[in-house]
């Protein structure tokens, strides 16, 4: 499936998100994956890695080797026997599988861990003329990030920055009670007001 070309401002947002592609990234997470995923697809050597959009693209857009990644990362997550990995000799089938391998993966790093918020739709990286392959690039990123975490991570350590983890700070119920006490000077106190002694609007008078 593909879409009409786009002009004007659609045309120029296409330039715009092209132009966020970054190709040392792009070699970057593609070497990671051949490294975790050992896929053929990709040389084992990172220089030789072809870093285009278009390589990456095409590398990545049927689904296929994201899907080896994921069943590196999580062994058995992936049911290779099933059709949707069935190459079909009708195009419309294939595109509808290749779209399928893609969503498979989303949902099975949103259960390794991943945000949801770091996952692409599935048209940035099917679907030329809605691509959005710096979208992909940061998702593959993101996972890399998690994987680094786990305890039965085998991949390169240290190529990923660290995940940041929030850290939850706990309060002692002097310091809640101290907190309180600030924000009652910074805005004034309530304690023992009453509405002795106000006058809201005029008074009526009674004449005899």
């Amino acid at each position: 499936m593909s879409r009409a070309t786009k002009s004007g401002f659609a045309a120029e947002a296409q330039r715009k998100i092209d132009g966020n592609y970054d190709e040392e990234e792009s070699r970057k997470s593609l070497h990671w994956i051949q490294v975790v995923s050992g896929c053929e697809e990709i040389p084992a050597d990172a220089s030789a890695i072809d870093a285009s959009s278009e390589n990456f693209h095409t590398l990545l857009h049927d689904g296929m080797i994201l899907c080896k990644l994921m069943d590196k990362l999580v062994p058995g997550c992936v049911k290779w026997t099933n059709k949707t990995f069935q190459v079909p000799k009708i195009e419309a089938m294939r595109i509808m599988r290749e779209r399928e391998r893609i969503a498979m993966f989303s949902k099975e790093i949103i259960a390794y861990g991943v945000a949801d918020t770091f996952c692409f739709p599935t048209e940035s990286l099917h679907e030329k003329g809605a691509l959005n392959l710096a979208q992909v690039i940061n998702c593959i990123r993101a996972l890399g990030m998690e994987a680094q975490t786990k305890p039965d991570y085998s991949g390169p350590e240290g190529y990923w920055p660290k995940k940041s983890v929030g850290e939850k700070r706990v309060f002692t119920e002097a310091q809640m009670k101290a907190g309180q006490n600030v924000i009652s000077l910074q805005y004034g106190s309530n304690k023992g007001a009453s509405q002795a002694g106000m006058n809201m609007g005029n008074s009526r008078h009674i004449v005899d």
